[in-house]
């Protein structure tokens, strides 16, 4: 069970006295969060520690998932794209039915009717709204970039989002400029209690590295992530073809498949298609749960990429940093909040770039170590869940006072 005292290591006491003031004002407060998966990805891994960290205060607050077909959840990741970036790609009528259907089959499965707050999270449940009762507030949160979208995936969404009292995004680059209803700025978290960032034995670790064949005396490039083309895979390789030709290292391309994500399956399997001839690259599709495995990944590598061509945020940047690890990160999006060009990883725009940084800091155990301090400094004050938890708080308080 999830104890909030146990975070006082970390943020001390003085905040641990703050969120509990806060949470004696919601005491009554029933809220409720909606998805559409509990494993695989940023969103269900923040819930699953955020939930139980409001209730341990004493707010009452559920989750509950919205749940589709395999038709459903790959119109909803192109929609996704869409939103992302402008495109000419159509949206067909069949597939506005479909994401219809799907949410009055969802209308009678999921009850809001219980709660005073409800959190509704990216674009796959949004329509729910229609369940909305006079003496409740919904909050649209939207964990994408949304700033450009294309406008056919603009119209669809619009429909539904000016229903919403209030919508949240990572950060304000993020908001459509069309956006009719109050919005606010909260970045995601991660919990340094998580089995993916608690300390590990280096016994644990090597014996991880034996598992999957990766050989602990070489050099180890890493990327975590989702298998999505706007994850840049195979920038990341080529990048590592570059470094190969003055550094005998290896690369590391881990991730797993979301529920709610068909399109990672196809990417996984062109990944592994282009790489299958070298030895030193290893493709790894484990289960969502392998969360100490990845701990172990982020802690034995020597330098880690997160070479997005979009992002909503990239928690994984986060959790490389938290365990004293330099990023080299794509010029987008979230990963541009966390990263600071030059002070605890470097930003980039080609894999050319990625693979110069790469070979700077495999040259320079000081630098290496300069950086990962400094990075893991940035997470502790500004991306850990516990300033997560006390911003939704906050927020709460905000719109149940003004709620008349």
């Amino acid at each position: 069970m999830i104890n909030l005292k146990d975070y006082e290591q970390f943020i001390g006491k003085e905040t641990l006295i703050e969120l509990e003031i806060i949470a004696k004002q919601l005491k009554n407060i029933r809220v409720l969060h909606v998805n559409s998966t509990n494993k695989g990805g940023g969103v269900a891994e923040i819930l699953s520690r955020l939930i139980p960290l409001m209730n341990s205060l004493g707010i009452k607050t559920d989750w509950k998932i919205f749940k589709g077909s395999y038709n459903f959840f790959k119109f909803t990741k192109k929609l996704h794209n869409l939103l992302h970036l402008p495109s000419d790609e159509d949206i067909e009528s069949e597939e506005i039915n479909l994401y219809l259907r799907t949410t009055y089959e969802n209308l009678n499965e999921i009850n809001t009717e219980d709660y005073d707050i409800v959190f509704i999270h990216d674009p796959q449940p949004l329509a729910l709204i229609v369940k909305k009762q006079e003496n409740q507030k919904w909050i649209w949160r939207c964990h994408i970039d949304t700033s450009t979208p294309s406008p056919k995936a603009w119209n669809l969404i619009e429909l539904f989002i000016n229903s919403y009292d209030a919508a949240i995004f990572h950060m304000p680059e993020f908001i459509y400029k069309g956006i009719k209803i109050p919005t606010y700025i909260i970045p995601p978290s991660i919990d340094p209690l998580h089995p993916k960032n608690i300390s590990l034995e280096e016994d644990f670790i090597f014996q991880t590295l034996n598992k999957f064949s990766v050989d602990p005396e070489k050099p180890i490039l890493l990327q975590v992530s989702r298998f999505d083309r706007l994850k840049d895979p195979i920038g990341v390789y080529n990048a590592y073809k570059l470094i190969r030709k003055k550094y005998d290292c290896q690369l590391i391309l881990v991730g797993s498949f979301a529920a709610d994500d068909p399109e990672g399956e196809e990417v996984y399997k062109e990944v592994l298609n282009q790489t299958a001839e070298d030895k030193n690259v290893f493709i790894l599709n484990l289960p969502p749960d392998s969360h100490l495995e990845i701990n172990a990944f982020q802690r034995a590598a020597t330098v880690v990429f997160q070479k997005s061509i979009r992002e909503g945020f990239g928690l994984v940047v986060s959790e490389a940093m938290f365990k004293l690890k330099p990023v080299i990160g794509g010029n987008t999006g979230g990963i541009k909040r966390q990263i600071i060009d030059g002070i605890n990883g470097y930003l980039v725009n080609t894999y050319q770039g990625a693979a110069f940084r790469a070979r700077q800091l495999l040259a320079d155990k000081e630098l290496r170590l300069k950086m990962g301090q400094n990075a893991y400094n940035i997470v502790k004050h500004r991306f850990l869940i516990t300033r997560h938890l006390k911003d939704y708080l906050t927020l709460i308080y905000e719109i149940i006072k003004n709620k008349n």
